[in-house]
């Protein structure tokens, strides 16, 4: 057997132990993860500081810099995550749909596990810990193949959670990170058939790509987020500032960062220079359509790729629009369906909106960064599906479970 092939037979084994585990059992466990987290805090900076002088030598962009580092607050906040997730409700052995038959037959559905996640990501160390919480809340075993950028961070926290699981008793290979960052490995998790019961992509567009073409296993499409924000004539138009520069500045690498700024016509020459005063203090490049670039002298001509693009940096598409209906046909014709928003005064037309624009979060006056599991009350995401089967939009534990029917009887036959 290869390397992944026992390690999936491993997580197998903890996954069967942790369907039969009690929620008490499983909170403390998380309980204990999250005072370990902050407790080891040095040896966790230590491992991400050899993974940021790496990135910084290998030439890495300020926005996935960003993204890879972790600070004393950060780690806080990612313990505090795993505490939230510890005091929800548990979302396994719950009955649903209880009937009794005409036969006497008392039939219902119960929530259990799916058994063994494997998750593949890029260089986000967050989400070693945030997938392998929401895993345990859930009951399921997860195999984490994280990216080469940031292995040192984490197999820092997974060594970490699989410290504190031995002495907490559920098993370690309940949590278990793949240490080659090869492609190979991930090939590897995309065709272990029989072990793997749910494969999540977390990444750019060209690994989600590659994978749900490729696995042999069942996969949730993730994350690839071409979103847009689009200011209606009757917004006003400084909130609409506010919310274009958090959407794309705050933080540019995530998925729920707006890409594409949709602007009505007839507040155009008004609007866009109050939003680039905002968006020119963090060096964001325009890439606009004709009129964008007739408004503004410092942007840049927009080509047809660039409407389709995540760019994950302080780039923003532009593009002056005749209303309502040609943005949403803008967006209809371009989106991933990840998160989509207008500005607007106008009720009817927010109603219009929320209706007519397909996307697994549709905003009205707010922000598209709050696509979040912790924003949603989740405590933490395993990803932001995009998709529509089982499950769309941010994954809590609650996703992360299946039904089996329980049918009793008292010697019924058919």
């Amino acid at each position: 057997m290869t390397p992944i092939e026992i390690q999936g037979q491993s997580a197998k084994a903890a996954s069967r132990v942790l369907a039969t585990s009690d929620t008490r059992t499983r909170d403390n466990a998380l309980r204990a993860i999250a005072s370990a987290l902050r407790a080891q805090k040095p040896r966790i900076l230590a491992a991400n500081a050899e993974d940021m002088a790496a990135a910084r030598k290998s030439g890495m962009r300020d926005a996935l810099l960003d993204r890879l580092e972790l600070t004393e607050k950060r780690i806080d906040g990612i313990a505090d995550g795993v505490d939230e997730v510890a005091a929800q409700s548990d979302p396994l052995g719950r009955y649903l749909d209880v009937q009794t038959r005409p036969n006497g037959l008392q039939i219902a559905r119960r929530t259990v596990p799916l058994g063994v996640i494997a998750m593949i990501y890029e260089a986000r160390p967050n989400v070693t810990v945030d997938a392998a919480a929401l895993c345990l809340k859930s009951g399921n075993a997860i195999i984490l193949r994280g990216g080469k950028e940031a292995f040192r961070s984490s197999l820092a926290l997974s060594d970490i959670m699989r410290e504190t699981l031995a002495v907490s008793g559920l098993p370690e290979d309940s949590v278990s990170l793949v240490r080659d960052t090869s492609r190979d490995s991930v090939d590897a998790l995309m065709n272990l058939t029989g072990v793997v019961d749910l494969l999540i992509p977390r990444g750019g567009a060209g690994l989600i790509d590659h994978v749900c073409r490729n696995a042999h296993v069942p996969v949730v499409q993730t994350g690839v987020g071409n979103c847009h924000v689009y200011v209606e004539r009757t917004a006003d138009l400084r909130v609409a500032a506010e919310i274009i520069f958090n959407a794309k500045c705050s933080r540019p690498s995530v998925c729920n960062a707006a890409e594409t700024l949709l602007v009505d016509r007839e507040i155009a020459a008004e609007f866009l220079p109050l939003a680039y005063e905002k968006l020119r203090t963090r060096s964001t490049e325009i890439r606009g359509d004709a009129e964008t670039c007739a408004i503004l002298a410092d942007a840049v001509p927009a080509t047809e790729d660039d409407w389709a693009t995540e760019f994950g940096d302080y780039i923003l598409a532009v593009r002056v629009v005749d209303g309502f209906d040609a943005a949403v046909a803008h967006i209809a014709r371009y989106t991933t369906g990840h998160s989509e928003c207008i500005v607007t005064n106008d009720y009817d037309l927010s109603r219009r909106f929320t209706d007519e624009v397909d996307a697994a979060a549709v905003y009205v006056n707010a922000s598209t960064r709050f696509t979040d599991g912790g924003e949603f009350g989740l405590g933490a995401e395993i990803g932001i599906s995009t998709q529509k089967v089982h499950a769309r939009g941010p994954m809590g534990a609650e996703h992360l479970t299946s039904v089996k029917y329980v049918v009793l009887g008292n010697g019924q036959v058919r």
